[in-house]
């Protein structure tokens, strides 16, 4: 299947009670047909985060994301050894599914592939975390513009200099993904994304990016760089790759995570989290 054909698929109708333009991404995911940032593929289908770790770490992670529900909130959780996620989609491998993933051995990257089944172990537990792709459909629907959607492009993501709440092992610095907006366009970006507390919720900054620590807003950590117009506000949210930023920090002898940009796309609705 092409890319063309993919987008297709992406956009059809659901078919027997599962979402089939999601089911036919991760599919393309799984045969390696699909690489890349999956923004603007299945509209309307809530796309994840992910960290994996060993089970002798997954309590105390499961607490940091809890004490860290802005950047962290989690959607799924796997059982111990299992790569499926059934509360997200039936037919879900969280092994081949993301069309990149990122592997960690103490802290330091060893590989990106697109998939991790030799990694697999049996005592790995896989969380998924709310994305800030569905609120970007609202914001869009709302005709607000969205430059790094407009270029097909990943958001821009950066460290701060503010410090997650510790949990266990688990500490070091919020990532943040970056929109420049016109002042009114943000305005209603605050109200809009407040209804979606599950997938980061309303900006955690807005304005001077070094009141944060960034040094550079055109030379962002994560994702790509796109400029701030005279007319525009940077606005910051906090972003599902921070766990990449902990396990960088804290060092755990083996994590995987997703590839900055590429998520997993999910049968569940951007509506159910919504809260009205």
């Amino acid at each position: 299947m092409d890319q063309a054909s993919i987008l297709a698929a992406s956009r059809g109708p659901d078919m027997t009670g599962a979402a089939a333009s999601a089911r036919a991404i991760r599919h393309a995911c799984r045969d390696g047909s699909l690489a890349g940032a999956t923004s603007g593929l299945a509209p309307g289908f809530v796309q994840g985060n992910l960290a994996i770790l060993p089970s002798d770490l997954a309590a105390d992670f499961l607490r940091f994301c809890q004490a860290n529900p802005r950047p962290c909130p989690i959607i799924g959780v796997s059982d111990i050894g299992s790569p499926k996620v059934p509360v997200l989609g039936e037919d879900l491998d969280i092994r081949t599914d993301f069309p990149g993933y990122r592997v960690w051995r103490n802290g330091e990257l060893i590989d990106e592939t697109n998939d991790v089944s030799d990694y697999w172990r049996d005592d790995l537990v896989s969380f998924v975390i709310g994305c800030s792709l569905s609120f970007e459909e609202a914001l869009l629907q709302e005709g607000i513009p969205l430059r790094h959607v407009e270029r097909g492009i990943r958001v821009p993501m950066f460290r701060t200099n503010v410090s997650c709440t510790p949990a266990g092992p688990f500490e070091g610095p919020l990532v943040v993904s970056m929109r420049p907006l016109k002042a009114a366009h943000a305005i209603r970006a605050i109200q809009i994304t407040s209804r979606f507390p599950a997938v980061h919720g309303a900006p955690v900054h807005i304005g001077d990016p070094a009141l944060i620590g960034i040094r550079d807003v055109s030379r962002p950590d994560y994702g790509d760089p796109v400029e701030v117009l005279a007319d525009e506000i940077p606005v910051f949210w906090a972003c599902g790759v921070t766990p990449q930023s902990i396990i960088a920090n804290v060092k755990p002898p083996f994590a995987i995570t997703h590839a900055p940009g590429c998520m997993l796309v999910t049968d569940r609705r951007n509506t159910e989290f919504a809260v009205i």
